[in-house]
Parts: structure tokens; sequence; C-alpha cells
């Protein structure tokens, strides 16, 4: 307060000669300063609050789609696997997430009426204005299937948005405030004819300086040469352009150094990354394919046909299961090599693959000579059809079997199993039935289709 004191002090006799009477112009000045500084407070302190509270609501929008992001998964895997106690941890583990008030997740069933999971925070009262998020819970069984299980809905905590709102508003009066009184002292201290022009002059100097004329120097127009202040001022500020025209000029340098490094190590990682995804997408290929039919391996035969029971168990829908053997193939291998068995297995392969004709069709080497398909929503009709094109099929081909009982090339047997809507059996019972059928068809022949409707049975 010395410096307003000492400008209005020097104005005092100019004013006592016109009104007659002591006014203080560094007080006037104090008072309207802080008039302008409380409209500035209650604008800014209105601005920032409402700020604060949009992106209050965003931030907590923003962490609901990440909780979605990260349970929407372990939700539908639960749902998926009818595993309730893990469906409920999941629940209440998202209920306990400070930004969560409340949790619904509906789970869609086959046949049955839906179930809710539904969890709420203690003390809440409702959404409010914190924003809600819904989600359809989808899962993915084998690649290329999604199917709908259920709908998540999470409402966010309003109380949240209040207490956050509440210490942000606090910390914006406060630094308002601050900020007023600071700028409030530094008009009072620059109050002064004498030093105003030259800090309009320095300010101005300094607006217009930038990366590419930080070497102007400045001049200030004074009478005389007083080694003062401002003569500091004015050296301190062409040093300082001198520095930052120096350290401008090294970071540039140093920043097209650090982008060549960075595009050549993203290359680098970019090459590495690719050449991983390969070997990873290859090795994975090779430890579920059979390397010599190019068909699927025992392995993800088993993984499909956990699939496929579940879906049907769970659906209503009907499973059937082929089991498909070359006819006396040990015969074939010893009088045309192994070399020859290697050819015809890969053939038979072929055959089979090429007469399936929807997607999610199955068709794997599960042994030596023994080849399995899991005909997805397939009833007895129509898969005892397409057993007999496979039959047909594999005899086309030709291949010449002369030690064969059954023909004069290379034919299958087929053992055909349904799984009827209403069974409560597993999959080993069903490649069990299979499996007879298949010793049914070798009994009555070769060459045939044995099952619940074929002549074998």
């Amino acid at each position: 307060m010395s410096a307003p004191s000492g400008a209005g002090s020097g104005a005092q006799p100019a004013v006592l000669e016109r009104s007659g009477r002591q006014r203080s112009l560094g007080w006037r000045l104090v008072w309207t300063t802080l008039a302008f500084c409380s409209l500035f407070i209650l604008a800014s302190v209105a601005t920032l609050t409402w700020l604060a509270w949009n992106t209050g609501l965003a931030r907590m929008d923003a962490e609901l789609a990440q909780i979605e992001q990260i349970y929407s998964g372990t939700l539908s895997k639960a749902i998926w696997e009818l595993d309730r106690e893990a469906l409920l941890a999941h629940v209440h583990s998202v209920r306990d997430v400070p930004a969560v008030g409340r949790i619904v997740v509906q789970v869609a069933l086959a046949n049955r009426p839906a179930e809710v999971f539904e969890s709420t925070r203690d003390g809440w009262a409702g959404p409010g204005r914190a924003p809600t998020r819904r989600l359809a819970l989808t899962y993915e069984p084998y690649p290329g299937a999604h199917e709908t299980v259920g709908t998540l809905v999470l409402q966010g905590n309003e109380q949240l948005l209040w207490q956050q709102l509440r210490r942000q508003l606090a910390t914006i009066v406060l630094a308002q405030l601050m900020q007023s009184l600071v700028l409030a002292g530094l008009i009072m201290l620059m109050f002064n004819r004498m030093v105003t022009v030259h800090v309009q002059r320095i300010a101005a100097h300094l607006a217009g300086v930038g990366p590419a004329n930080l070497g102007a120097q400045l001049h200030l127009d004074r009478a005389g040469h007083a080694q003062d202040e401002l003569t500091q001022l004015e050296s301190g500020v062409n040093h300082l352009q001198a520095n930052l025209a120096n350290h401008l000029e090294r970071q540039q340098r140093y920043e097209q150094e650090l982008a060549d490094h960075r595009d050549h190590l993203a290359r680098l990682v970019a090459e590495r990354t690719a050449e991983l995804q390969t070997a990873n997408a290859r090795l994975q290929s090779l430890a579920r394919t059979d390397p010599l039919t190019g068909l699927p391996n025992r392995r993800q035969f088993d993984e499909a046909k956990t699939v496929e029971m579940r879906r049907a168990l769970r659906t209503g829908q009907g499973l059937a299961l082929l089991i498909c053997d070359i006819d006396c193939f040990k015969d074939y291998n010893d009088h045309y090599g192994h070399a020859m068995g290697d050819r015809c297995l890969s053939a038979v392969a072929h055959t089979l693959q090429a007469r399936l004709a929807r997607a999610g069709d199955v068709a794997a080497r599960i042994g030596g000579e023994e080849f399995g398909v899991i005909l997805p929503g397939t009833d007895a009709t129509g898969a005892y059809l397409l057993a007999q094109r496979l039959v047909e099929a594999v005899a086309e081909c030709g291949i010449e079997h002369l030690y064969s009982p059954a023909a004069r090339v290379v034919t299958i047997s087929v053992g055909l199993a349904v799984l009827s809507p209403d069974a409560h059996d597993n999959f080993d019972a069903l490649f069990q039935r299979a499996d007879e059928a298949l010793y049914r068809a070798k009994t009555a022949g070769r060459n045939q289709v044995a099952g619940p409707l074929g002549s074998a049975a």
C-alpha cells in the first residue's frame, strides 16, 4: 500500500486547488479496482463452476464407459457360462466403484423369463443429473458368432458429482480471490505516469516477440541515460531474448534428432510387432490344425464340441454328430504305401470339408483315418442326408482300392447320432452313440451311413 499512497500524495496539491478538500487518488483507485475485481470474481466463479460441473459429468460418463469396456466381457462370459456367483461378484465389484450409483444386469435366457441382478450404493436416491449408460451384452462363442446374452445399465452417483463440485468451488473462489488481489496490487504499483509509458512500450515489444524475431532488441526512448530499474529491465529483456533464441535453436535441433530416433524406433517396433503377430498366428494355427489334412485337429474339435453342446442345451436347438472312418485303410496302407495313404487321407479330408455348406459346421481329424463332423442346429433327417452325400462324394473321388471288400475305390462309413432338443445328456454320450452307429455301418458292409434313420441301425 506504500506505492499507491505515494502516488496519491504526489497528486494531492492539484486536487486541493480544484476542490478545496483532500481526496486521495490512490484510495479511489483501490476502491475502483476492488469493485471491478468483485464483479470479475462473480463472473469467473459462475463460469468456472459451470465448466467444472460439465467436466465432472464428462469425467463420470467416461468412467462409466470405461467400466462398461472392462466388465462387459467378464459379465457376458459369466452369463454365457451360467455362473451366478461370478456374475454377482462382478455386479458388487462394479457397485463399489465411486462413480457408480446403481448397476442393473438383465440376463436373457432362452424359453425362460429374464433375470435381473441389481445393486445400489448405500444412500443413493436416484441418478438425478448424473449420466446413465445402457449396453447390450454379447458373447462370441466361436469366431464369427455373436450372441446377445443380456443388458447392462449403469447409473452415475450424483452425490459424488456434488462432492467434487463443492471441493472445486472452494478452490475456484480462493484462486479467483487471490488472483484479483494480486491484480489490484499490480495495478496500484503501476499507477505512475513516469513508468506507465515505458511499461506499455515494453509490453508492446514483448507482445510482438516471437520465434522469428527474437533478435530484435528493446530500446526505450528516455530522456538521459539514467541507470535505474527500467534500464535493468531493458537489459534483462534483451538478455532473455538472446537466451531464448539460443534455447529455441538448440531445442529445435534436439527435437529433430528426437523425432528421427522416434520414427526409427517406431519402425523397428512395428516390424518386430508384425513379425511377432505373424509367428503367434502361425503357432495358433499349428496348435489347432492337423498338418497333413489341413482340417482342425482333435484339440479344436474338443473346443468346438463344448461350445456347440452348451449352445444346444441353452437354446433348445438340435445337434448332430458324424463319425466318418475310411474303410479298410490299413489294407490300403499295406498295399499302396504310407505316402499314398497320406494322399488318400488328404483327399478324403478335402472332400468332407468341401461338402459342408454352413459356416458353423466343423469337420476335424480326430484319429488316424477317423474324422468327426459337428452339425449345429441340424435334425436327424438333415444330418442323414448330409452323411449320405459325404459317402457318395468320397466314392466319387475314384481313389483306387483293389483290396477293399466294400468297393473297388476308397469309401467311408459314417456313424450318426443326434441330440434331441429335450435331451440332457452330455457330448460323451452323443459320441458313444455315433461310435456305436459307425460300428453297425462297418458290420453291415461299409460304404454306408448308420444312425437313427439309417438302414444299418
